[in-house]
């Protein structure tokens, strides 16, 4: 099909605000960095490690299915486990958004949500994990996996913003855990 220059020129300008956009629905960037905590907790992968590169299989280019992670030494108050992994190459873009995981929770497996947990919408638009898929020819972006342990339930509606979400973790955050990964095209 041959489109008119016109045609051609409007599909090109919606192409790059969707891609400066991130694809999403418009509310998949966080307006603030991802909250501190006042203790830690571990976070960590066996299938990478902190500050590696993430396995292809994790992302656009293989299966697209979410790595697994540990998680240990939560503070003994923890009442909920929720997790938060940005983008911060791509101003904060959301890639996937847990809430509600259960304090005892040690191994959310590879392609798996743990019972009772809740996922939010990430930044394409969908629940639960989006893999990682920066522009071909950028430099390899940065994915941070962040896991909060909570004084108590947030309290969200169904669908919060990753905005609202930032702020509960920020009032309720006990310890927080984070790992590292990157992957480039």
């Amino acid at each position: 099909m041959r489109m008119s220059p016109r045609t051609a020129t409007l599909s090109l300008v919606l192409g790059a605000a969707a891609l400066a956009g991130g694809c999403g629905d418009g509310d998949e960037t966080p307006s603030s960095a991802l909250p501190d905590a006042p203790a830690a907790l571990r976070l960590a992968s066996p299938s990478f490690d902190d500050g590696a590169a993430l396995p292809k299989r994790f992302t656009c280019d293989g299966e697209g299915v979410s790595p697994p992670l540990a998680v240990s030494d939560p503070p003994a108050k923890t009442r909920e486990l929720a997790l938060v992994v940005e983008d911060p190459d791509a101003d904060g873009f959301v890639h996937w958004m847990m809430l509600r995981i259960p304090p005892e929770t040690a191994l959310i497996g590879e392609g798996r949500v743990p019972r009772g947990a809740v996922e939010i919408e990430n930044g394409f638009g969908d629940r639960g994990w989006g893999g990682p898929c920066p522009p071909e020819g950028d430099e390899p972006h940065r994915y941070v996996f962040a896991m909060y342990a909570l004084d108590a339930p947030l309290g969200l509606k169904k669908d919060p913003s990753p905005d609202e979400v930032h702020e509960a973790l920020a009032e309720h955050a006990l310890a927080r855990g984070t790992l590292r990964g990157r992957f480039g095209r």
